[in-house]
């Protein structure tokens, strides 16, 4: 029997799923983050290969193919080995936000580069460091770890270099972007799923995998939990529960605009439409422990709207549905009733998620039909209600919740391809 690996690497941990012909799951493994891991790239590396170490030696005898997810923007200068020469920028990092005024003498109006969380903000800040002058590549989180299984340096994929500023349209650099003379290289852009090359022999031997086993290219974290969620058509959405909110909504429509935070991936045919926000579940496990989380929320009435008002983030700034670096946590008044603090959290991320779907509309996407939910706060009926009575459309769990099994799928069929 042929296998398919999905590596996800995410905001609150690595985890693997193994699937086979027919998608049916045969293993699920995870390596959760902790306070111990310091240093990124060290605990990337160490996330991976302790991943393929618990897979079952069975599985990885009958292993096709691997793909390979990483958290969107998330980004790394490396030299001409593959070694990074300074600390990852990630996902959530607005020191892009001092090259913005820059990006926009040279980037067309309201384009996806233009917001301080961008891979090309990123790249143009990082362009400013001592260590710039030993950099040779730029790569995102997915990019480099697919680099440690496949030996080939600067490849990518178009849904992790879509805020690099790649054309999906076009499948091309902008000449605009061409027009910057960038002086290391930039990725060279794949379809998510197709084949980059076969595992390195010393990864085949050390963990037991047959030596024609491929890794493809890979996609970001949201995206693959969308392919997980058995969403297919136009006007159904992904909602993404996890540390942060990442909203998709499957479109006919491509819609683009930086003053929001909205940006499309192109799906085949189709477009993702959709945005990601700074709040989420990483704000309420800064209160709450997730055994307060489960029975705190059964004491909650559903049905009711809480009267507080909140804009739950950890720190300033976010991203979408207002793209704001400097957007300041809102979090008072905070009520010594703890069941109505939590109500007053999920209600306002709730509205957030209306607000931000609201948008996607307003400018052209499909209408909203359905909400699948993927990520930790699938797990939670009461935050489902809430969410189900603002958004006035049906509520589901996603048929697989877990990225991993995305990029498993990815693997196993490849996209567009």
């Amino acid at each position: 029997m042929d296998f398919y690996l999905g590596l996800d690497f995410g905001t609150s941990g690595a985890r693997a799923v193994v699937i086979d012909e027919v998608a049916h799951i045969h293993t699920q493994v995870q390596y959760p983050w902790t306070t111990a891991d310091a240093e990124l790239v060290a605990s990337w590396q160490k996330a991976l290969f302790t991943l393929l170490a618990q897979i079952p030696e069975a599985l990885r005898r009958g292993m096709r193919a691997i793909a390979i997810n990483g958290t969107s923007s998330t980004v790394l200068l490396c030299d001409g080995d593959g070694n990074p020469v300074d600390a990852p920028l990630l996902y959530n990092d607005a020191r892009g936000s001092s090259v913005l005024d820059e990006l926009r003498d040279i980037a067309p109006p309201n384009h996806t580069v233009l917001s301080a969380t961008s891979s090309l903000a990123k790249l143009r800040w990082m362009m400013q460091l001592p260590s710039f002058s030993e950099a040779r590549y730029f790569l995102h989180q997915a990019d480099w770890l697919a680099f440690l299984l496949h030996g080939h340096l600067g490849i990518s994929d178009y849904h992790n270099a879509l805020k690099l500023g790649y054309d999906v349209e076009q499948l091309q650099y902008p000449q605009w972007l061409e027009g910057l003379q960038i002086p290391i290289q930039l990725p060279k852009v794949l379809t998510p799923g197709s084949l980059i090359g076969k595992l390195r022999p010393e990864i085949c031997q050390q963990f037991l995998f047959p030596s024609n086993c491929l890794v493809c290219a890979g996609t970001t974290d949201s995206i693959a939990a969308f392919l997980a969620s058995g969403a297919k058509s136009p006007g159904e959405a992904v909602t993404s529960l996890g540390s942060t909110l990442v909203l998709k909504l499957l479109s006919r429509t491509r819609v683009e605009d930086a003053r929001y935070g909205i940006y499309s991936h192109r799906l085949g045919d189709l477009w993702l439409t959709g945005g990601a926000s700074n709040t989420g579940g990483a704000v309420l496990r800064e209160f709450f422990t997730n055994a307060e989380l489960e029975n705190l929320s059964r004491e909650i009435d559903a049905s009711k709207a809480s009267p507080l008002d909140y804009y739950p983030l950890l720190k300033v700034g976010d991203r979408f549905p207002i793209n704001d670096p400097n957007l300041p946590p809102r979090l008072t008044p905070r009520p010594d009733n703890p069941v109505e603090f939590l109500h007053g959290l999920l209600e306002s991320i709730a509205r957030i998620e209306t607000q931000g779907y609201g948008l996607l509309q307003k400018f052209g996407a499909d209408s909203l039909t359905q909400v699948y939910t993927a990520g930790g706060g699938a797990k939670n009926p009461t935050w489902t209600a809430i969410r189900q009575r603002n958004l006035k459309v049906p509520v589901t769990s996603s048929t697989n919740t877990e990225a991993a099994y995305g990029t498993a799928l990815l693997a196993q069929r490849g996209l567009g391809t």
